[in-house]
């Protein structure tokens, strides 16, 4: 998260976790009820907009009432969980009861948010929230719905960082589904997320659809599973603090298919956990969402992948993350990644630099596929980009991408497709360093990026790394920086650690599962 002082965002974030450090909480215990506040103070801002609007339209015969908020996709608010109500309380009242009222208030009045709110406002105690709702109710009063929504996603992101492994099971950092986003451009049509977390493959996807002045209500439909009932209510919160509806239902992705995906969507995404282990294969023989087969390794990414395929429809299209290893990983799992790239359905493939996620320091990649290449031009080729020396550096343990760098990978897969680039992001600057100028078609360019035909694929053992293909980019003699290339070094050292740790680790629950069967 970027910690500009001068940003409403970063100066609502400190104050709310001074508040935080000055308590007995754990970042766990008071993320929920904060988002929930500010979910509140969201509702209300958008609820106060339209009774206003509504007051010019009520006549002697008719008053307004909940069916005209709805009619406008507002959440009809009771006059008990007006924001504006709570912050005017004494602190005498208990605080903490009145804002569960509210919350059960406003459940009971938009059933979409069932059981979704939190009811554990008690456990802060009244000077917490008493100065927490004064801090909400000094966002300005003139700003506007998405930017209440930005602010939401900022503290959904730092108590991500905060919670360090437990925040990435429900927070993938923005830039990197921004850059999904661009990739697969879901203009219109059926979204699926099968590991969806707190939706924000969902909430970009609907900012994408109007940055191209479009209706996300008219354009897009919200489907998606998640195996944590906390996450779920995660999950729909954060998609109506930004104005979203959509069938978020809990289940496990690997042996429920509660929304009988198999051919039915036009995208999907996710950043699924990787390599995982103990999937109960027994339960899955003769599963149509595995067309190529179940690997034989206990490892679960070429389930998740397949799950991503067979859920496209004959058009398709699907962005994701994978562990680097899925890429050349051997024996059964090259097997699918084989039949996989022979459907001709892998279009582009992404290679991202370590430090991007709160979770692992690891690098990842991100997959792109795309069932409706065939019988174009691309059908037999995949683009290869390396985007590892591509970030801007946040702190010391973080990285992410800029608008302008995100814009500029984007736009080499848009070259890629024959289409048009985009530039209102800052990419021209990237387009001259790295092509000279901003180019018309597509082109190779050592280093960063290359389209390798299906041939070349199968006589790399059909390896998906990009750096099999990329090659390194020329330089100088005299343009030798040697803290710039210590500090590549040292990355790469450190990466390569953590992979024999995560080999390790895989070894040793190989070794255990086979010393089960052999006692068994």
């Amino acid at each position: 998260m970027s910690r500009n002082s001068n940003n409403l965002e970063s100066r609502l974030w400190d104050a709310a976790d001074e508040l935080r450090a000055n308590s007995s909480l754990t970042a766990a215990e008071y993320s929920t009820p904060v988002l929930g506040l500010i979910f509140l103070r969201y509702a209300d801002y958008r609820f106060t907009q339209a009774e206003k609007e509504l007051a010019g339209t009520a006549s002697g015969r008719r008053t307004v009432g909940k069916v005209d908020y709805q009619a406008r996709g507002v959440l009809y608010l009771p006059e008990t969980a007006r924001f504006s109500r709570l912050v005017q309380l004494p602190e005498s009242e208990n605080i903490g009861r009145a804002i569960n009222e509210a919350m059960k208030a406003i459940e009971e009045e938009n059933s979409d948010l069932r059981g979704v709110l939190p009811k554990t406002y008690n456990r802060l105690g009244n000077d917490t929230l008493v100065d927490l709702l004064r801090i909400l109710e000094a966002i300005p009063e003139g700003i506007d719905g998405d930017r209440l929504g930005k602010i939401y996603e900022y503290f959904l992101g730092n108590f991500a960082m905060q919670e360090g492994r437990g925040g990435g099971e429900f927070f993938t950092p923005t830039p990197i589904v921004r850059l999904i986003v661009e990739i697969i451009q879901p203009f219109h049509g059926r979204i699926l997320d099968p590991a969806c977390g707190s939706g924000g493959m969902f909430v970009q996807s609907a900012r994408f659809v109007e940055e191209h002045q479009k209706r996300p209500s008219h354009e897009i439909s919200i489907h998606g599973q998640e195996s944590k009932t906390g996450t779920v209510r995660l999950c729909k919160m954060n998609l109506a603090v930004h104005g979203l509806a959509g069938d978020v239902r809990r289940a496990n992705s690997y042996y429920q298919d509660l929304h009988s995906s198999v051919g039915r969507f036009d995208f999907v995404m996710a950043n699924p956990p990787f390599n995982v282990n103990r999937v109960d294969k027994e339960r899955l023989a003769g599963d149509q969402r595995f067309p190529f087969g179940l690997p034989r390794a206990d490892n679960a990414n070429y389930l998740w992948i397949q799950l991503f395929y067979s859920a496209l429809n004959d058009t398709g299209r699907a962005g994701f993350v994978m562990a680097n290893s899925a890429a050349d990983a051997r024996a059964s799992e090259m097997e699918i990644r084989q039949k996989l790239i022979e459907d001709r359905a892998v279009d582009v493939v992404v290679s991202v630099g370590p430090n991007f996620f709160y979770t692992v320091t690891l690098p990842c990649t991100l997959w792109f596929l795309d069932r409706g290449k065939k019988g174009t031009e691309r059908e037999d080729t995949v683009l290869f980009l390396d985007a590892r020396h591509i970030y801007r550096q946040i702190d010391r343990a973080h990285r992410e991408f800029t608008p302008a760098q995100i814009e500029f990978l984007a736009n080499i897969v848009r070259l890629y497709r024959g289409e048009e680039p985009e530039l209102s992001r800052g990419s021209k600057e990237l387009f001259a360093k790295h092509f000279g100028d901003v180019p018309k078609w597509y082109a190779d360019v050592p280093g960063l990026c290359k389209v390798a035909r299906v041939t070349d694929i199968e006589a790399q053992d059909w390896s998906l790394n990009p750096g099999r293909y990329v090659g390194v980019a020329e330089r100088d003699a005299e343009a030798f920086d040697f803290e710039e290339r210590f500090q590549q070094l040292g990355e790469q050292l450190a990466v390569l650690g953590a992979e024999a740790r995560e080999l390790e680790d895989l070894i040793a629950a190989h070794t255990a599962s086979l010393m089960e069967r052999m006692r068994q």
